[in-house]
């Protein structure tokens, strides 16, 4: 009954509806925006029995200092991000949920439509590091390039850092 309750407090009137999310794929890059969906997903995926694949993308631009000289090597990022996934790994582990866990490089909007793609995922959980309308704009946003190209369902879980940026709008 408890698991029912917080399916209704998730889907609403569709979470009778949600028994046929088998693999959920969480994207997260370990940041503070996405906490809250780590932790959304693995509730989710507790409660409906599925599997969670979580996914990381590094994006080999964003590793340069201006001028183009390069502040950390992909080697680098991927082994501190397959270090902080062991703790996530265990998290779900601890409450039943098998996880997987993946690193690809590339554009990060892509590369998570990608990996859904080719992991059969039928939910994609993402964070929202809530930047803003002009955030958005001049840097884009990842959560919104998920929702309009992903062929599944995508819940865009908003932490207390984007509630926060949102207040001060």
């Amino acid at each position: 009954m408890i698991a029912n309750a917080r399916l209704k407090r998730v889907f609403g009137d569709f979470a009778s509806e949600a028994r046929w999310i088998n693999r959920i794929l969480l994207a997260t890059d370990f940041s503070v925006a996405s906490g809250a969906a780590t932790s959304q997903a693995i509730e989710l995926a507790a409660q409906l029995g599925a599997e969670l694949i979580a996914v990381s993308v590094i994006e080999p631009r964003a590793l340069r200092l201006p001028g183009g000289r390069p502040a950390s090597r992909v080697d680098q990022v991927r082994a501190a991000r397959e270090e902080a996934a062991k703790d996530l790994v265990a998290d779900g582990r601890a409450v039943g949920v098998r996880i997987e866990f993946l690193v690809w490089v590339g554009e990060p909007g892509d590369r998570i439509v990608e990996a859904a793609q080719a992991e059969a995922a039928d939910l994609i959980v993402v964070g929202s590091h809530g930047r803003g309308s002009v955030g958005r704009f001049l840097i884009g946003s990842v959560s919104d390039q998920v929702v309009r190209h992903a062929t599944c369902p995508v819940m865009v879980v908003r932490g207390a850092a984007a509630e926060s940026a949102e207040g001060d709008r």
